[in-house]
């Protein structure tokens, strides 16, 4: 099971980005993805995730409605759209899996997830 979390870059604030998470070893159809996220001095927080089952999403308070995922099935590939980016938004973004047979989901607790991917650096410019 690997994870490669891409898409990153930098943006001025208000900007928009997607982030893409591609897994390789398994397919998204049983395993709940996460997205998290670790600013500078910061402990890494959940922002995201999406059940295998039905699909339902969960957000932090911090990007709701800012923030989109979703995944695509024939890609084998979960997107994090975020749109109008605040600097605060500036972290390290990691997508995680977790195989999920009965679509339960995760939740964001991170201990929750065994598969992680390499981080992709987002930078929002004030």
């Amino acid at each position: 099971v690997q994870l490669q979390a891409f898409g990153g870059g930098y943006v001025q604030s208000g900007g928009s980005l997607r982030l893409s998470c591609a897994a390789s070893g398994f397919t998204f159809d049983d395993y709940a993805i996460g997205w998290f996220r670790q600013a500078p001095g910061k402990e890494r927080e959940g922002v995201s995730c999406i059940s295998s089952s039905d699909g339902s999403t969960y957000y932090a308070d911090s990007v709701k409605g800012r923030f989109t995922i979703s995944y695509d099935n024939r890609k084998n590939t979960v997107y994090l759209q975020m749109n109008s980016l605040k600097p605060e938004d500036t972290a390290v973004y990691y997508c995680a899996a977790d195989f999920d047979p009965y679509g339960e989901g995760r939740g964001t607790m991170e201990s929750n997830y065994d598969y992680w991917g390499q981080g992709t650096q987002v930078t929002v410019s004030s």
